[in-house]
């Protein structure tokens, strides 16, 4: 596969390098891999290994590398990230557990970011599930649902999702309901074999998508309806982002599953409910003993006007933060996120409080399979070795 070296036009400091690395995947369709290379404490240029049948335009990849820089990036002010919480716990090794789950038969890769599992695997997840849930039922005035798969797209509509996050959704489509495009359609699929390339040129419906993440559900169950009272939400459901690159493992999936906390009332409640499940998460990643941190963070904004200042905000504000736990010596990964949305979804969706104002909310979301993933990677995939917080439920 050819490389290509792309000279970045402006440094980006090491404090924005993560940024940098969210978005080089989602450039081109033709990247398969990529190296930053770095000269006195900046990042000065990307390497980058291209998909030999791509047929791309190394000068135009190069390109967009350096827009996504001048236009994302550097307009961020790099800020250091802050931390709130740091497990006691310390470990020197992480175990790759993937390969030899695959070879058990324990874990299956059914496609690009699809992976089920088996025994003892649903069991663990059941487990952390179970504790999370726990969790959030005990907050005041919590209940359960479960909801379906398929969101409107018109739910992601009303507060602008699709400007902000261009790169996630999946669209949910059907072949256009007339006899002649169902017959057409048969016809070349019987002749060719294979669906056709114009495939979406006969699909019409694109009223529904597949969620990526559960909340909206939550915002879109309670639209234009007036709350008794302040409200906690959760459910845990499958959710779908389409990453541009999964890694073989349970890291990263297409097909994920979230255990999401939903907070709707005043802000003091929101913020109380966040700050209640922050700590009590915090305690069951250390009875798991299991090392990790928590840390500010902000969201993936992609191709926006208005990117590096809503980054900016979120962070200054401390409006979201991200429980990281490794998953090697030097890499950690985000297993869930806290979040205050102030009265932006309570304007977007006309929820209301008992006294006719806008209600305040915020979120939490668990990755139930990313949690898996770094628990495997720092107990290793022999249940004799886990703590006994987790066997002795299992």
């Amino acid at each position: 596969m050819p490389t290509v070296h792309v000279r970045l036009s402006h440094g980006v400091p090491e404090s924005l390098a993560p940024e940098l690395m969210k978005r080089i995947f989602f450039v081109s369709s033709s990247i398969a891999e990529f190296e930053l290379t770095r000269e006195e404490g900046s990042v000065t240029g990307v390497e980058l290994t291209l998909h030999s049948t791509a047929g791309a335009d190394s000068a135009e990849v190069a390109a967009k590398v350096n827009r996504v820089v001048a236009e994302q990036i550097l307009p961020q002010r790099p800020l250091a990230p802050r931390v709130v919480w740091e497990s006691p716990v310390r470990r020197d090794t992480f175990a790759d557990t993937f390969p030899e789950l695959v070879e058990q038969g324990t874990v299956v890769v059914s496609g690009e970011g699809q992976v089920g599992f088996g025994e003892p695997l649903i069991s663990l997840f059941a487990f952390l599930d179970k504790r999370l849930r726990a969790i959030a039922l005990s907050l005041e005035s919590a209940r359960e649902y479960q909801y379906p798969t398929l969101l409107p797209t018109s739910v992601l509509d009303r507060f602008g999702y699709f400007g902000s996050f261009p790169q996630f959704p999946m669209f949910v489509t059907r072949l256009h309901n007339d006899l002649d495009v169902y017959q057409s359609f048969v016809e070349r699929y019987t002749a060719e074999h294979r669906l056709p390339d114009d495939l979406f040129e006969h699909c019409s419906d694109h009223a529904y998508c597949l969620p990526p993440t559960m909340c909206y559900h939550s915002f879109h169950q309670f639209q234009g309806r007036r709350l008794d009272g302040d409200m906690v939400v959760t459910a845990r459901g499958k959710a779908f982002r389409y990453e541009s690159r999964y890694h073989t493992s349970l890291e990263r999936l297409w097909d994920f599953t979230i255990r999401e906390i939903v907070f709707m009332g005043s802000p003091e409640f929101a913020a109380e409910c966040r700050n209640t499940v922050m700590q009590q998460a915090f305690s069951l990643m250390e009875e798991l003993d299991l090392t990790g941190r928590c840390e500010v963070a902000s969201d993936h904004f992609f191709t926006n006007a208005d990117t590096a200042g809503k980054i900016l905000s979120q962070r200054m504000m401390e409006l979201k933060f991200e429980l990281l736990l490794p998953v090697s010596a030097d890499r950690s990964i985000a297993v869930g996120s806290f979040n205050l949305h102030g009265n932006f979804f309570g304007d977007s969706f006309d929820i209301t409080s008992p006294g006719g104002g806008s209600i305040a909310s915020g979120c939490v979301g668990f990755g139930l399979e990313r949690l898996v993933h770094a628990f495997l990677s720092q107990h290793g995939g022999d249940p004799a070795r886990w703590p006994d917080a987790v066997t002795r439920e299992m």
